[in-house]
């Protein structure tokens, strides 16, 4: 069939127009019609082959500019050298030679620092770290060609982030990876950005964090940061756990203390003139050192400044003991710095400034301390320490401790953070400073600015002492809830909190008439007050803290001190009174903006948190004044010394010398509230336009006292707020005189310094204080009955940040 082309020479392949092809019987060839010929499929293209690179070696000198300006720049991270090797091996070997001219470097940076920072990983990037690891096998898994993929997974998104356990990521298991908007979060969800369909009822915002969910954050000596602890609390731990609740303590209060100013080292080149400059001390530099004690062998007749915790050895002397050691103290001389303006007791932590007198003769022998030392002979110096002056450590605002503007500075809310503390720690699982404070400082703005539509919704009512077995303070709970059901909407209250004792003597301890049954007919009776005001507890949310006296612990403890913290008072008492919250949600009826009404039953002591960390509110109940009054140190005052014995008036000459020469070095590290008269600390006044029946009373009507313009029950509300504050503990007392589980002591730590703190001593009088730019409370019982009141509460104010005493005649 093929022919020769005689003019070409070609041949050419011609198909006779009749021609059929063969067709074997076996393929079933069909005939082939030749107007219509066969068509065959096109050959696909070969896939496309992934591109590879080449990898490099890398050195971290070269990428350390790179890295410095990625992680410590612009993400406010320290990365050590082991991290930057890790990293340089991971971009030499998935980048390759383009790692600098293309920026491929930079976006693999600029991906683990975002995946660093929203796993709430520590400021310090290791390389040892689990989670780096974890991060750079993720996002091993998520490039191609040297880049990574943004379609690829939806972790590493822009808009996304890598989503770790709160407690940590365990190294063994496989990494879950979702979508989460904002690290650093567990009981908040925040978005990117603000968006306009979100709730606007403030109430969505407050959270109510028990005692028994609170993360445990253990201090780092080593890194200088705290850690979460990854073990469980338990009711039984070991007993080293005893001594390292008191360790904790300890460090928590000298590395606060470090970086005060008074204590701060300042470097040769830059303060050279400051650090020769003779102050009114008398001394070269106004810089404080803190002394070991262990460091006081071979030094007799020196001056030195310690701090230690105050503790009774066992031979019933008075001592100070820190983590190298255990000396006696002699307070004979000593003075507290500022005078009646603060309590001293077994159990604290202070500041000592004197002289230290050796003694050879005298070794006293016994047991490690309460901090665990174990220096010197059986970890007791020999000799005794002489006191001359003695004070708390200076308390730390929360500003500086989170790096958040101060609230006492004009403009604060669009100054920079100050402070280079703990800004990326997130204490009580809301979420840190540094990831989440600016986004809430925003929604608190559009929500109780004073543009907003519910701007005056910000009051947060604290009632304590409610004895429901008491028929007053049925009374009273109607006076006080009538005072706010008759006010506008707006005007509700974001929450309600009830404290204890809920009865006047221990439930269930054999006492007649105090048994389980009267027990939750007391709460039955709470429920019906509140079924008369639907208004009010459908638009509130109520939150109840119990006492000594309330269920279960009490059964056991008698009304005793039951180790704190306590859990909240079971469900089986309090079923009556959720009913009746409900009841009045369906009455009222919901909507999308509104909030219905809750009730919370929580632990004692607990947290009650807005916005984040933009509001911290301690909720405690306990006597801590009777404590403090039982077991306070008693010094001597200037005209008991007089009448003293004539050997030892060289020790008075000295310790008096000391004070005129200078003030004594414990006052000068004081803040300015302490050093300053006892009136400096303020107290906050009642708003203008104050209803008759409504009056606020910070004072008592005791006469002043001798010598001072106060009376007796604001020193007593000063001294009160001035020893726990400084002591950053709600019981700063020993295991014997407070009983605390163990494992549970980091609940009773106030450091950071709370917003607000609620001490609930019946002890105590009502009062509402402002120190350190914390506001310190004590409602008082709400049905005293003294002179004629009717109802006395405590009214805070979210966005003013300060408490008001409410008293009802």
């Amino acid at each position: 069939m093929a022919f020769l082309n005689r003019r070409t020479g070609d041949a050419k392949l011609k198909t006779a127009p009749d021609l059929i092809p063969s067709s074997s019987p076996a393929f079933a060839t069909p005939p082939v019609n030749p107007a219509r010929p066969l068509r065959t499929a096109p050959i696909p293209a070969p896939p496309s082959l992934k591109p590879t690179v080449l990898p490099i070696v890398l050195p971290p000198a070269s990428l350390r500019p790179l890295a410095f300006r990625t992680f410590t720049k612009k993400h406010n991270l320290t990365i050590s050298s082991s991290a930057l090797a890790a990293l340089a091996t991971f971009v030499g070997r998935h980048c390759g030679s383009g790692w600098r001219e293309e920026g491929l470097a930079e976006k693999v940076l600029e991906e683990v620092a975002r995946a660093w920072k929203k796993a709430s990983g520590s400021v310090i990037v290791q390389g040892d770290d689990p989670l780096l690891k974890t991060i750079l096998k993720t996002l091993e898994g998520c490039m191609v060609g040297g880049r990574v993929v943004q379609g690829k997974t939806p972790t590493l998104s822009r808009d996304s982030s890598f989503k770790f356990g709160a407690n940590g990521l365990d190294p063994g298991a496989v990494p879950t990876l979702e979508k989460q908007d904002s690290f650093g979060i567990s009981g908040l969800s925040v978005g990117e950005e603000d968006g306009e369909d979100e709730s606007r009822d403030p109430r969505d915002w407050i959270k109510v964090v028990g005692a028994y969910e609170h993360p445990k954050m253990v201090y780092n000596v080593m890194k200088k940061h705290f850690d979460r602890s990854t073990a469980k609390p338990t009711l039984f731990p070991q007993p080293s756990t005893k001594t390292e609740l008191f360790r904790q303590r300890y460090h928590i209060i000298h590395q606060r203390l470090l970086r005060n100013e008074s204590f701060a080292t300042p470097s040769f080149a830059g303060n050279r003139t400051s650090s020769l400059h003779r102050t009114d001390t008398g001394s070269a530099s106004s810089t404080n050192k803190i002394t070991p004690i262990s460091n006081l062998l071979g030094r007799h007749g020196t001056n030195h400044l310690l701090l230690g915790l105050l503790a009774v050895s066992p031979t019933g002397t008075l001592a100070l003991s820190d983590l190298t050691g255990t000396i006696a103290l002699d307070i004979t001389h000593a003075r507290p710095i500022p005078d009646d303006g603060a309590w001293y007791s077994p159990g604290m932590i202070v500041l000592v400034d004197g002289t230290y007198e050796e003694d050879y003769s005298n070794i006293h022998a016994g047991s490690a301390n309460a901090l665990g030392a174990t220096g010197g002979v059986g970890g007791t110096i020999g000799g005794k320490f002489i006191g001359f002056s003695i004070g708390h450590p200076p308390p730390e605002k929360r500003s500086l401790t989170l790096g958040t503007p101060d609230s006492n500075v004009p403009d604060a809310s669009t100054s920079a953070a100050v402070g280079p503390a703990f800004g990326w720690t997130d204490f009580l699982g809301m979420g840190s400073e540094r990831a989440t404070g600016a986004k809430m400082r925003r929604i608190q703005a559009r929500l109780l600015g004073s543009e907003a539509p519910t701007a005056s919704h910000t009051k947060i009512v604290i009632a304590a002492d409610v004895n429901l077995d008491n028929p007053q303070t049925f009374t009273a709970l109607r006076t006080l809830l009538s005072t706010y059901e008759a006010t506008p909407i707006t005007d509700y209250p974001l929450a309600m909190v009830f404290i204890g004792n809920f009865v006047s003597t221990a439930a269930m301890a054999g006492v007649p008439g105090h048994g389980s049954i009267e027990y939750k007919e007391h709460f039955n009776a709470l429920a019906s007050v509140f079924s008369d005001y639907p208004q009010l507890i459908a638009r509130t949310t109520l939150v109840f803290v119990p006492g000594d006296n309330d269920a279960w612990p009490s059964s056991f403890s008698s009304g005793a001190a039951c180790p704190l913290p306590r859990k909240n008072v079971p469900d089986i008492f309090t079923s009556r009174i959720k009913r009746v919250v409900q009841e009045a949600n369906r009455e009222i009826g919901g909507s999308e903006k509104r909030k219905e009404g809750e009730v919370i039953w929580t632990s004692n002591p607990s947290r009650l948190t807005w916005f984040g960390v933009q509001g911290e509110m301690v909720l405690f109940r306990d006597d801590v004044t009777s404590r403090l009054r039982r077991s306070a140190i008693r010094f001597k005052k200037p005209e008991e010394e007089e009448d003293g014995e004539d050997e030892d008036m060289d020790l008075e000459e000295e310790a008096q010398r000391r004070r005129n020469s200078r003030e004594a070095t414990v006052a000068s590290v004081l803040p300015e509230d302490d050093a300053a008269p006892a009136d400096s600390m303020e107290v906050d006044q009642p708003p203008e336009n104050e209803s008759p029946s409504l009056t606020h009373r910070p004072k008592s009507q005791h006469q002043p006292i001798p010598g001072s313009s106060l009376d007796s029950d604001t020193l007593l509300a000063r001294a009160l707020t001035r020893t726990i504050i400084s002591q950053s503990h709600l019981s700063p007392f020993p295991l014997h005189v407070r009983p605390v589980h163990w494992d549970f002591a980091h609940t009773l730590g106030i450091y950071p310094l709370p917003t607000a703190l609620v001490l609930a001593d019946n002890d105590a009088p009502s009062f509402a204080l402002k120190y350190m730019g914390c506001a310190v409370m004590n409602p008082g019982s709400i049905a005293d009955g003294r002179k004629g009141e009717r109802c006395r509460w405590v009214e805070y104010c979210v966005r003013e940040g300060k408490g008001t005493v409410r008293v009802v005649d």
